[in-house]
């Protein structure tokens, strides 16, 4: 990734035009606050929604088969004990802990830049600030506060506004489809923008990546139009079978690059911005601005040099074991008494897809929860409802981790022939 000037032509743009976009939402993504498929949230009290938090999540950690096994359902207990028995395999513990992000904390970035091929990397406690960040940079570098991306990326449905409120930024939507914008959409948009910022996987159309002759031909369109390119890559980890390029060639087309290491490595939390070192610097300006220069983030740092070090070798075997599981699962519903079911993408493209059923959340959620209770298997997690469409469809979100590699399509369709009962 080059420090490129992109200011040529800058100063003559105008921001014109209203900001487009679903901005808002509630900042609960589909799912997961960790991003795998789990619960979302943290919650107080002991009202029926609680009560049903703990009788689900008891269900799935007492279960003996479960496609994926995300840290938010172990006890606090357990995490902090595996923390202090695995930390020693990626850090020298003997040396002092971390101020202010040296010591373990800069161990992660030059981790981080080397396996992406950038020239720096810079923590940051969440993934939100850490794009805004670069967003906010980029904006000024180009002199343009327009940023390109799909309305389905997650500034757009999970962070409040952000862009708008704090760096004074605002979106335009090159395509609306569910998926990735196209060259010519790109190339042939009305509307000047400084950044075009790519989500990869788009989650929220359900993990989605293009072909890569698609995603080149897109960097080039935007190159063309003298704009930068940012990826947000928190699950880019898992990209590199569907793309069929390694880690430093897919970061290469991007001017910047985001990762979180929460989502896919299972870490406690925290991400991180890559890209050219004058760019790394003038964020970490930014960073403690925004808050985010901790006095020590050790847990953090320590989870995910141990995601990197465990999950990061096992993805390709996960994603391969995806495909397996969402062809079964298709194949069961069609076999089964359900009038029909939508798997998407068939085949999945990254370790996580989504499944659709013409039921509503609760009677899903109960057939889902009651399955493992009955039979010690989890096929399911939470359901949600669909944004469009016929009231009554739902969909949930599938993730296949270690926990999944011993499931074969024979055990995926007897299971979804047990789920299948408990509908009626």
């Amino acid at each position: 990734m080059a420090d490129t000037d992109r200011t040529a032509g800058a100063a003559s743009r105008t921001a014109t035009g209203t900001t487009a976009g679903a901005v808002g939402g509630t900042g609960n993504e589909p799912g997961t606050g960790a991003g795998n498929g789990t619960e979302s949230g943290t919650e107080s009290g002991t009202g029926p929604e609680d009560d049903g938090r703990l009788r689900r999540i008891t269900a799935w950690r007492r279960a003996d088969r479960i496609l994926a096994r995300p840290s938010p359902d172990r006890t606090l207990g357990e995490q902090l004990a595996e923390l202090a028995a695995s930390a020693g395999t990626v850090t020298d513990l003997d040396l002092p802990a971390d101020i202010y992000g040296d010591g373990v904390v800069a161990e992660l970035e030059e981790r981080v830049a080397e396996l992406l091929g950038t020239e720096a990397a810079a923590f940051f406690p969440t993934g939100t600030m850490a794009q805004q960040v670069a967003l906010r940079c980029w904006a000024g570098r180009t002199g343009d506060p327009t940023v390109a991306l799909h309305p389905l990326a997650h500034p757009e449905v999970h962070e409040r506004g952000a862009f708008g409120a704090l760096s004074g930024l605002r979106t335009v939507h090159p395509t609306s489809e569910p998926r990735l914008p196209t060259a010519e959409e790109v190339r042939g948009f009305a509307e000047p923008f400084g950044t075009l910022m790519l989500e990869l996987p788009l989650r929220d159309a359900g993990f989605v990546l293009p072909e890569w002759s698609e995603l080149t031909a897109v960097v080039a369109a935007a190159r063309e139009r003298d704009a930068v390119v940012h990826f947000d890559g928190a699950r880019i980890w898992e990209c590199a079978p569907h793309f069929g390029r390694g880690l430093p060639e897919i970061a290469a087309l991007a001017d910047s690059v985001y990762v979180s290491f929460y989502k896919t490595l299972g870490g406690l939390s925290g991400a991180a911005l890559a890209g050219p070192e004058s760019l790394v610097e003038e964020a970490r300006t930014w960073r403690h601005r925004y808050g985010g220069k901790l006095f020590q983030q050790y847990p953090a740092a320590v989870s995910a040099l141990l995601g990197l070090a465990r999950e990061l070798p096992r993805l390709a075997s996960y994603v391969a074991r995806a495909k397996v599981v969402a062809g079964a699962l298709a194949e069961g519903f069609t076999d089964s008494a359900v009038p029909w079911a939508r798997v998407h993408p068939e085949p999945p493209h990254t370790h996580q897809f989504r499944v659709w059923l013409p039921y509503g959340t609760d009677v899903l959620d109960e057939a889902s929860v009651r399955q493992a209770e009955e039979t010690g298997v989890a096929l399911f997690r939470r359901w949600y409802p669909a944004a469009t469409g016929p009231p009554g469809v739902s969909f949930t979100e599938v993730t296949v981790a270690e926990a999944g590699l011993e499931w074969t399509a024979r055990d995926v369709r007897a299971a979804v022939s047990e789920f299948a009962k408990r509908l009626v």
